[in-house]
């Protein structure tokens, strides 16, 4: 009997080896080999695509088609993808186990009638997929199912449909014949990944496939498979909150600054136009601590509340944590309080959140957090109609941030009355409003009087 073909593989990045090495010499990872059956047959060309010769070809000559994205019918995940899914695209999206990956994906197939769709499950049974969609609400509509594993026969019959999108749910489950290793394995998920790949760019079909994702939180498999796909998309949410955020961490074809904003039904995934809403909580009761932020994600202002708290420490060490934050950054925040302001707080527990479940880097955040440590600190309420929209250095200057204005009109838009920014770069058509107080700050002891009167 002849003896199995082996070879190892770096988990991190793909590399394949003979031997097992302790550190990988392309990336450097260490204990990342793993050991794998490989076998394979014939050159390894896709059996039902044919292989042209590439024929190169001058940039204004080449003709594009007249519609270059597909519209999804879903606001959210058009925005994340940077206006809809570009044609021969590969994307991937992934998140915890039960956080709504598929839900969201049946839900984009029932909702695209005037596209043929090929929804392809390697997990569930056609009956499943069809009781998910009729607790979805959702009608048939133009989506195709088919329940296989083999990326050859998923090609043979998509080539006989001929799909406008193809949603493969998920790599992991994916095998391919010329490879004998099980499935989820380095080499099988590479392989299947690039005949996918291969099969969206001629002829031109888009492919979401869904990624399973690690206790670390990154996906499963090797690096190497977000290398390969145009578009990497992130699928959060806690499990102790009902909303989810699909955030792009690559895209090729639009901006990775975009995110969208889901709430899980019991029907489904709705679409939260007013991401502010959520992250903003419905108590009208003005309390310490609470601070409400304009941030940007992308091109959309979002207003979020952030919640501080200072109390008297009961340890040798006092406690600093944050949660939606930056730990470092709220150190630094702390330390400027207390050098450029006066304000002793650095010997008591600090605890900061974001409302929401929310992880925040924009650094216009700085001046709310620092308005929620001081109101804290002093149990004095700041009134909810209040804003704030600045970066705060580290001698203690009030920064301006970037598309001012921009926030400025959304404060206004939702019934702010007063938003405090930065005396830097703000300018005077901004600051002479009717609609909206407009509050400009040099350093941060400039707002000591607002907060404390």
């Amino acid at each position: 009997m002849a003896k199995d073909k082996t070879a190892f593989f770096c988990r991190e990045c793909g590399a394949k080896s003979a031997v097992w090495i302790g550190r990988c010499p392309q990336c450097g990872a260490w204990n990342s080999y793993e050991q794998e059956v490989i076998h394979r047959s014939g050159s390894g060309q896709l059996k039902n695509l044919s292989t042209p010769k590439a024929v190169t070809m001058l940039m204004s000559n080449i003709e594009c088609s007249a519609e270059q994205r597909i519209d999804l019918k879903d606001e959210e995940l058009n925005r994340v993808l940077g206006g809809g899914l570009v044609l021969g695209s590969l994307v991937l999206i992934g998140g915890e186990p039960g956080i709504g990956k598929s839900t969201l994906l049946l839900q984009v197939a029932l909702n695209c009638k005037d596209k043929r769709v090929l929804y392809v499950s390697g997990e569930e049974s056609a009956s499943q997929i069809k009781m998910r969609a009729e607790r979805i609400n959702k009608g048939g509509g133009n989506c195709y199912v088919l329940t296989e594993t083999c990326v050859e026969n998923i090609i043979e019959r998509a080539t006989e449909v001929q799909p406008q999108i193809i949603i493969i749910d998920s790599i992991q489950t994916m095998t391919t014949s010329d490879i004998d290793s099980s499935a989820g394995s380095i080499s099988q998920i590479r392989e299947s990944a690039a005949r996918l790949g291969t099969y969206a760019k001629q002829s031109a079909c888009p492919i979401i496939i869904v990624g399973h994702i690690t206790k670390d939180g990154n996906l499963a498999g090797p690096k190497i498979l977000e290398h390969m796909v145009d578009t990497v998309l992130q699928f959060e949410g806690e499990r102790n909150y009902g909303y989810r955020i699909v955030r792009s961490v690559k895209n090729r074809f639009g901006s990775t600054e975009e995110l969208g904003i889901y709430e899980m039904q019991s029907y489904g995934l709705r679409q939260v136009s007013n991401p502010s809403e959520i992250l903003m909580s419905s108590s009208t009761e003005n309390l310490s601590g609470t601070a409400i932020a304009a941030t940007m994600e992308g091109n959309r202002p979002l207003f979020i509340e952030t919640q501080a708290l200072v109390a008297n420490s009961y340890y040798s060490s006092a406690q600093k944590n944050a949660t939606g934050f930056d730990l470092r950054r709220l150190s630094m925040l702390l330390a400027v309080l207390e050098k450029r302001v006066g304000v002793k707080i650095g010997g008591k527990d600090v605890f900061l959140n974001i409302v929401g479940g929310l992880k925040v880097s924009d650094p216009a955040i700085d001046l709310a957090v620092v308005a929620g440590l001081i109101s804290s600190g002093e149990d004095v309420a700041i009134n909810r109609r209040h804003c704030f929209a600045a970066e705060v250095g580290l001698s203690g200057e009030v920064r301006s941030v970037v598309r001012l204005e921009q926030r400025i009109n959304e404060a206004a838009k939702l019934g702010f009355e007063r938003i405090y920014i930065a005396k830097q770069g703000s300018k005077n058509p901004i600051a002479k409003r009717s609609d909206i107080e407009v509050i400009s700050l040099g350093e941060i002891d400039q707002l000591l009087p607002y907060i404390l009167s």
